[in-house]
């Protein structure tokens, strides 16, 4: 916004007296009287002092101390409105907080409100590929399912495992999940969006969206407002204290009043791609208003002050044929130039950096990785082209705590976990407390522990060739090659232990519900 507008090398304001010193002294020098007074009377100054015809004539003083003053003030850098960093992930992260309060077991949608959903969680990862999710599970207690993680597999098996019979306790907490969620956000170090698949906000949980800011929460209203029987595990179906059964309905209205009170963003599900759109544009946006407002990089716009400074300078040159006609030659020309007249052209004005600068604003990263000369924008560049090894080869020319978590990043898309940890610790032993860095190095050790599991999972090779065979002639037993059938029969039967994601989820709230977690 405009009221933002500031400099951002103020400085350079001072360099806006010279102007001002220049038409001082031209106002000086033009004022023929002030120069003749002191020898001639003024009566016959007046009848002497033939005044020069100034109509439609440009004073050059002027023009210079125009051109001075927008230089000087494209130089101090204005600057109004906030632009992310180069190297900054363009996906906003993202915390699902699903209700498994028994309630959503009803069948008014089919197959029911709590499978619809789990859809719902398989559309939206699907439509954000690459972006950070965690989800958070909630009824009487709210807990932790799957932290942030860009790892869509691991998210959609554990979602599928969610089921209304694995929470510990009944009811519904919003304002539990909502601080879980916000925990996570803290604890990387990011701002991000909170989605809520929920039949209804309770009243403690409507205080907690007041209490906090709601602006990043959105709410996908799960039901109808006619309601449906709620079917057990069993087959059976929950019934009221009369012996009927129970009916829960989709309170739009209550929503309605959640989204003027809170401020949350508020829809119901669709029967098809409607509602998923409608979050994934509210996530962007979200993440775009907390970048703009948390950013702490200002596009200079001082650059947009060349144009005139250019058409000033024009004017500068003597009226005359040869100027006119050169004038409308090389206008015709810039018309229709080649491709390499073109480039010839810009090389005249512009470094190759600020060419670069300008394909890169343009998305052409292809060609702004072919301009920069700067080795942190021309790994930028092949970066978001998809050329990691060459962008590494960029980063690696500088030695500072952006490059080194630049080339953190890189490594990851390379696979490259265990040389991505010591970017990302070399990053943050330079740049002491940055989040990013914290947050990313997390995920860098999870996936090279995450590889390492399953290098120690696979079999090892034998030591001898599979076609050579060795006898003990002596029919003896070394220490060494003695295992007892108790040790092989306990790690067969460890090795076919199976438990489900629901059973190990289940097992986990209960035990953070009784130690007093959220």
């Amino acid at each position: 916004m405009i009221t933002d507008l500031h400099f951002l090398r103020p400085w350079w304001l001072l360099a806006l007296l010279v102007p001002l010193v220049i038409l001082w002294f031209a106002a000086r020098s033009d004022d023929i009287r002030d120069r003749w007074k002191g020898m001639i009377a003024p009566h016959l100054l007046d009848k002497l002092i033939v005044e020069a015809n100034r109509h439609g004539r440009i004073n050059p003083s002027w023009l210079l101390a125009g051109l001075l003053a927008l230089g000087t003030i494209a130089a101090a850098g204005p600057a109004w409105q906030h632009e992310a960093p180069p190297f900054v992930e363009d996906t906003a992260p993202l915390v699902i907080a699903i209700d498994l309060s028994p309630t959503m077991d009803a069948i008014d949608i089919s197959p029911s409100r709590i499978e619809r959903a789990k859809l719902k969680i398989q559309d939206i990862l699907a439509a954000r590929p690459g972006a950070k999710t965690a989800i958070v599970a909630y009824a009487g207690t709210a807990h932790l399912v799957v932290p942030l993680t860009e790892d869509a597999s691991l998210i959609e098996s554990y979602s599928d495992a969610l089921a209304t019979r694995i929470m510990p306790e009944p009811g519904k907490n919003t304002s539990g999940a909502l601080a879980l969620s916000n925990s996570l956000f803290k604890t990387e170090g990011m701002v991000g969006t909170i989605l809520f698949l929920t039949d209804g906000i309770e009243p403690a949980g409507l205080d907690a969206l007041k209490a906090t800011n709601a602006n990043g929460v959105v709410i996908l209203g799960i039901g109808t407002a006619e309601g449906g029987p709620v079917k057990t595990a069993d087959g059976n179906f929950l019934t009221n204290a009369g012996g009927g059964r129970l009916l829960p309905k989709l309170d739009v209205e209550a929503l309605k009043q959640v989204k003027s009170a809170t401020g949350a963003d508020v829809a119901t599900i669709t029967n098809d791609d409607t509602d998923v759109r409608w979050i994934i544009q509210r996530i962007s946006t979200n993440f775009a208003d907390a970048q703009t407002s948390e950013g702490n990089r200002w596009r200079d716009a001082g650059w947009w002050l060349v144009a005139p400074v250019a058409l000033l300078l024009a004017l500068s040159f003597r009226r005359g044929w040869v100027v006119k006609v050169g004038a409308m030659l090389l206008a015709i020309r810039l018309l229709t130039p080649s491709p390499a007249e073109a480039a010839d052209f810009m090389d005249l004005w512009l470094t190759p950096d600020q060419q670069g600068r300008l394909a890169f604003e343009r998305a052409d990263f292809e060609g702004a990785a072919g301009h920069f000369q700067d080795p942190m924008w021309k790994g930028v560049a092949l970066y978001r082209t998809g050329h990691f090894e060459d962008a590494l080869d960029a980063f690696a020319a500088v030695d500072t705590a952006e490059s080194w978590y630049n080339q953190g990043n890189t490594l990851l898309h390379l696979g490259k976990f265990e040389e991505a940890v010591a970017a990302y610790r070399k990053a943050i032993e330079k740049r002491k407390d940055w989040p990013e860095a914290q947050a990313d190095l997390v995920i860098a050790e999870r996936l090279l522990k995450k590889q390492q599991e399953k290098e120690q999972e696979q079999p090892q090779e034998p030591n001898e060739k599979p076609d050579s065979v060795q006898f003990d002639d002596k029919g003896k037993q070394g220490k060494e090659g003695q295992i007892s059938i108790a040790e092989q029969t306990s790690e067969m039967w460890m090795k076919n232990i199976q438990v489900s994601p629901a059973d190990l989820m289940a097992r986990k709230f209960a035990m953070e519900a009784k130690g007093g977690k959220p």
